[in-house]
């Protein structure tokens, strides 16, 4: 089972209703701590120790520039093919972070949320995840969750475990089952979408993150490494999200009358 708590967090909008009357709910890949690491004859987990600054940079921007939800992908379930000593490295991350900067987070009114399957992870560090979660409960001001040990398709695959469960049981029943209900069991259930998806480092692929919550969001992919990810790069994806026209599957008025 996927971890992660199943309740609406406070002030959660209902999941595929984002950007309509709330604050923008941002979603990055973290990507290009190895290639940074590399440009400078550093090892790769110097690279990871520098994303994590990042991370703590873009925390802080973010509110500063309309963002109520961040998510952002820290360690995926594909991850775990990666040599040994860089696993143990990021397995060390959100000790990291959190050791530095959870007291902060706290006070400042953030929630924090981790997304995806706690098996596999250290007795140690299911600990720590579960006491920032229980230490940012009651925060409602700025939501951040952090996808760790997580993939699009084994989270979609958890929800499906778990309503099959529930009809096998006899709690509910197959045509109970809507895209709404599905969302809601998923380990992202009570967030909205995500409207923008952001991913640094110049690649162009989503790599198993949030597949079924971003159906509609925005792409700003950026040719910066994260390590070097800053308020700048944060402020302009923003800025060329709010060009875009959002038209969730529908067409705008002015193109229904030019095609007539």
């Amino acid at each position: 089972m996927a971890g992660g708590k199943r309740g609406e967090p406070k002030g959660a909008a209902p999941s595929g209703e984002a950007g309509a009357g709330q604050s923008l709910h941002v979603a990055i890949v973290m990507d290009g701590n190895g290639r940074w690491a590399k440009r400078r004859g550093l090892p790769r987990t110097l690279g990871h120790r520098a994303g994590v600054e990042s991370l703590k940079r873009t925390v802080s921007a973010a509110s500063e520039l309309g963002v109520r939800w961040l998510t952002v992908f820290g360690f995926s379930t594909e991850n775990w093919s990666r040599p040994a000593a860089e696993v143990a490295e990021l397995m060390a991350l959100p000790k990291r972070y959190f050791e530095t900067d959870l007291a902060r987070l706290e006070r400042e009114g953030v929630r924090v949320r981790v997304l995806g399957r706690r098996e596999g992870l250290s007795a140690d560090l299911v600990q720590i995840i579960e006491e920032a979660e229980r230490r940012t409960a009651h925060n409602d001001r700025f939501f951040l969750q952090v996808a760790f040990n997580y993939g699009g398709q084994a989270d979609i695959v958890d929800a499906a475990r778990r309503f099959a469960e529930a009809v096998a049981e006899g709690r509910a029943r197959p045509e109970e089952l809507t895209e709404g209900a599905f969302a809601g069991l998923l380990s992202t259930g009570g967030a909205p979408a995500p409207d923008l998806v952001i991913r640094p480092s110049g690649e162009r692929r989503l790599s198993n993150f949030l597949l079924w919550e971003s159906a509609y969001a925005e792409f700003v992919f950026q040719d910066v490494l994260w390590p070097d990810y800053g308020a700048e790069h944060l402020k302009a994806a923003i800025e060329e999200f709010q060009t875009r026209e959002r038209r969730y599957g529908g067409a705008v008025a002015d193109d229904v009358l030019a095609a007539g």
